[in-house]
């Protein structure tokens, strides 16, 4: 059974900073990407940072330069640097993997973790 867990969530003042991670459990075989998405309330679910298998990776326009993705393999984590923490990217943050499957892609999510910035 495949479990993802985030941690790192909180309040914080606009300007600061937090770190998101996120640890899977389980046997996952075939992994293309691992990726960060958030939902503010009231609004969709947005792709917020992603890293390929090969380590390449990508950001939302509104978070570059600002947040940082990264992974560790061997501790099957992936992690999101948050820095300049601004009002509008308070939400609930989510893990995601998505792996190779027939006929299509599988993805698996975490629970999420709020994130809050007070302005």
């Amino acid at each position: 059974q495949v479990q993802l867990v985030e941690s790192g969530g909180g309040l914080v003042q606009a300007g600061g900073s937090l770190s998101l991670s996120c640890v899977a459990s389980g046997s996952i075989f075939g992994i293309n990407a691992r990726s960060w998405y958030r939902q503010a309330p009231g609004k969709q679910r947005e792709l917020v940072a992603a890293i390929t298998s090969g380590g390449r990776t990508n950001y939302a326009e509104s978070v570059k330069g600002r947040f940082t993705i990264s992974r560790d393999t061997a501790k099957n984590t992936v992690y999101l640097q948050m820095n300049s923490l601004e009002p509008e990217d308070t939400a609930v943050y989510y893990c995601n993997i998505k792996a190779i499957g027939w006929p299509q892609t599988i993805d698996y999510w975490g629970q999420g973790t709020q994130v809050t910035v007070s302005s």
